[in-house]
């Protein structure tokens, strides 16, 4: 059974086996081993108060200040929803810890103009020229800017002035 898989992974080009070596074993390819996509690192988003950043509007992957590499296994098992044009945000703030957005991270951004109720998404304040990191639930005449931190108040905008940049459809961490 361990032969069959090893010769499975083999045929596929995750490893590489030395047959004249005991436990000849090892990564193919990159150091994972694995096909690796590049996406654009754009900026920060503020999981807190809302941050003032430049206007994000016509933001193209040339203004990338840096590139993260996403495993492609990694982007199959996200449920994206159109576009699959995704950048990363780093996060400054503790206003998502509860969801497990500490400062730091980084989020890999899908752009949308709309989001589910509860989703967590990039949210600019048109009237502060601000953004931030929150769930979105839509309450009729305003909409509640959720934090995932109990020690932080939600903010409420009007449908004016709010404009969703993106949902975050992953959270990459990096543990030192």
């Amino acid at each position: 059974m361990v032969d069959y898989n090893l010769r499975i992974l083999t045929q596929k080009g995750h490893i590489r086996r030395s047959p004249d070596v005991s436990r000849g074993i090892g990564l193919a390819g990159n150091k994972e081993g694995f096909p690796r996509n590049m996406i654009p690192l754009l900026g920060f988003v503020a999981a807190g108060e809302p941050l003032t950043l430049p206007s994000s509007e016509g933001l193209t992957k040339e203004d990338a200040y840096d590139q993260v590499e996403l495993p492609t296994a990694m982007l199959s098992g996200i449920r994206l929803r159109g576009t699959t044009d995704l950048y990363a945000l780093r996060v400054r703030g503790h206003s998502m810890i509860d969801a497990l957005v500490d400062d730091g991270d980084l989020v890999v951004i899908q752009p949308t103009t709309s989001v589910n109720d509860g989703e967590m998404a990039v949210a600019w304040l048109r009237e502060e020229n601000e953004a931030t990191l929150k769930r979105i639930y839509n309450e009729g005449s305003v909409i509640r800017l959720q934090p995932a931190n109990v020690q932080m108040a939600p903010l409420f905008v009007s449908p004016e002035n709010l404009e969703i940049q993106g949902r975050v459809v992953a959270v990459l961490r990096t543990i030192v």
